[in-house]
């Protein structure tokens, strides 16, 4: 199933299945959002959670007892309910279920709420914990920012003029190794070839908003005022872009396993409720 929100502006279509949002378009009909070509990548803008990238092994510890979760985690592979809709907004929920608990022993249910403003979508996260003791998660975002023109027609605009150091991964963990994205101004042209070692991951950012260009023109703009860490991903040819707010990222090779004791985890205490949110705006 489907739901469609709308104002005069623009409109967002977001699956049932992982809540996924998988259509943004103008009021011009012009689509923003990767059309999930599996020759490339099979998704368009997947939620992450209750981890943001990969554990070492695919594995870690609660109270000395070994879980496996797969990359990302799971919420983006299982089925949500629409509990509210109205014209221009739509909330959609998951809650833990059997199956999640033999993966993630912690009852919990995720919220994700989709508004349209203007020209812009605001992408809401909420995390209730109901599992009678502190739950440890990440949460990410994952949109796929579709780029109907030659990739190096576009360019990353960010808010700030900062050092852009980004860390390297290896077997999809996060190393030590860093480099440091070159920018005129603060615009970076998108090349292949700043992927070809996968994504790049900024534990932290000053920019707290990012606009990619076309043509040097304002084409799109990610705004994640919530999110202290970024990651930007693209695979070889592929006519798209992702630009990635998150709380959490993958393990490092020295991670001790306990997801407690994770780099960039969040804990949450019993009852309470966690929330943040970013936007896609049409420029």
């Amino acid at each position: 199933m489907n739901t469609t929100i709308s104002n005069s502006t623009i409109s967002a279509s977001i699956k049932h299945a992982g809540a996924e949002l998988f259509s943004l378009k103008s009021n011009q009909n012009k689509e923003y959002i990767w059309e999930g070509n599996p020759d490339f990548w099979g998704k368009h803008s997947p939620v992450l959670f209750p981890i943001v990238g990969t554990l070492k092994n695919n594995t870690y510890t609660i109270e000395g007892k070994e879980y496996q979760l797969p990359r990302h985690g799971f919420a983006r592979d299982m089925e949500f309910q629409l509990i509210h809709k109205t014209e221009n907004s739509a909330t959609f929920s998951l809650e833990s279920t059997t199956e999640t608990l033999t993966k993630y022993p912690f009852e919990f249910e995720l919220q994700l709420i989709y508004t349209l403003k203007e020209a812009s979508l605001h992408i809401g996260y909420k995390v209730i914990n109901k599992s009678g003791k502190k739950l440890p998660f990440s949460i990410g975002a994952h949109p796929a920012i579709a780029l109907p023109k030659n990739f190096e027609n576009y360019a990353f605009e960010f808010e700030k003029k900062e050092v852009l150091k980004y860390h390297l991964l290896e077997n999809d963990l996060i190393s030590n190794k860093t480099k440091v994205l070159e920018t005129t101004n603060n615009i970076v042209t998108l090349n292949y070839k700043l992927f070809e070692n996968d994504a790049l991951i900024f534990k932290t950012l000053e920019s707290k908003s990012l606009s990619i260009l076309e043509n040097s023109k304002p084409y799109i703009k990610v705004a994640f005022e919530d999110f202290p860490s970024l990651g930007l991903w693209t695979k070889d040819q592929a006519p798209f872009i992702c630009v990635e707010p998150w709380l959490g990222y993958s393990d490092t090779a020295e991670n001790s396993g306990d997801l407690f004791e994770k780099e960039g985890i969040l804990v949450l205490d019993n009852n309470q409720t966690f929330q943040s949110k970013f936007s896609i705006t049409i420029l």
